[in-house]
């Protein structure tokens, strides 16, 4: 643990390294597109500094045809926030698109912004997250045992409501509350147990939107780094996109990594 925030903080040790974070907070660039904010350093020099950053776990590479594809990770941040700053304050996320301004940058203020009807009609959000764990188990608190862990929820205010996932195909990712009400976060589409698994869902979205969802697990030493992948396209108001990053950061990089953590 020491180690890897030894890493996290030497990668944000660098201005331009902070100013690439800041560029891929809006959305996933190429390596050639970032390279040309930066019109006085050469590709080289940013691709060392997306090297470094890549080490710290806080940028994503994926490959879309021939394009490096770098996306934002920001649960090492999440982390440190949980370390230095989450245990003195108090969480009042009630849910998936309620949670903003998890984390706070250096004398900023928390800008809220108000959803509209006609903004982009995409997103595409990759995280990962290093859990303490054999795969094996990092799986089963995704499914078998997300109610132990998950958060959010559908359920009007003041209702309980309980979770069950089957992670076979066809099997939903439920929320249920009273005697016929409820909700599905997810349909299975496709299970390879314990490395992957594929949900198709809306995440609290409502109205004309696709929205898919895969957690690939991959065995590291000591432990298993859970990758994110969350796709979404059609009418999407203007906050959903960051409101879903930081949501998964909070789901993944706090709740299930100290729940599974702690077992």
């Amino acid at each position: 643990m020491e180690e890897a925030l030894t890493t996290v903080f030497k990668a944000l040790g660098h201005p331009i390294r902070r100013h690439i974070l800041d560029i891929l907070k809006q959305s996933p660039k190429t390596t050639g597109e970032l390279n040309d904010y930066f019109p006085e350093v050469t590709r080289y020099a940013i691709m060392k500094h997306l090297k470094i950053l890549e080490d710290g776990n806080l940028v994503v590479v994926r490959r879309e045809g021939k394009y490096r594809m770098n996306f934002l990770n920001a649960v090492p941040l999440q982390e440190i926030h949980d370390r230095w700053v989450g245990k003195y304050m108090q969480s009042t996320a009630s849910s998936l698109l309620n949670l903003r301004g998890i984390i706070n940058q250096k004398g900023g203020n928390e800008q809220m912004t108000q959803a509209t009807q006609e903004n982009k009609n995409q997103f595409h959000i990759e995280q990962e997250v290093f859990i303490e764990a054999t795969r094996d188990e990092v799986f089963k608190a995704l499914t078998e045992r997300v109610e132990d862990w998950w958060e959010f929820r559908i359920a009007p205010k003041g209702v309980k409501s309980s979770f069950t996932f089957e992670p076979v195909p066809g099997g939903q990712f439920i929320e249920k509350w009273g005697e016929n009400e409820g909700a599905i976060w997810g349909n299975v589409y496709y299970v390879n147990a314990p490395t992957e698994i594929r949900l198709i869902g809306h995440l609290g979205m409502q109205g004309a939107v696709n929205s898919a969802y895969t957690y690939r697990l991959v065995e590291k030493e000591g432990g298993t780094l859970l990758q994110l992948s969350h796709l979404a396209s059609g009418i999407l108001q203007e906050n959903w996109e960051q409101d879903h990053k930081k949501g998964w950061e909070y789901l993944l990089g706090t709740l299930l990594k100290t729940y599974v953590e702690k077992k």
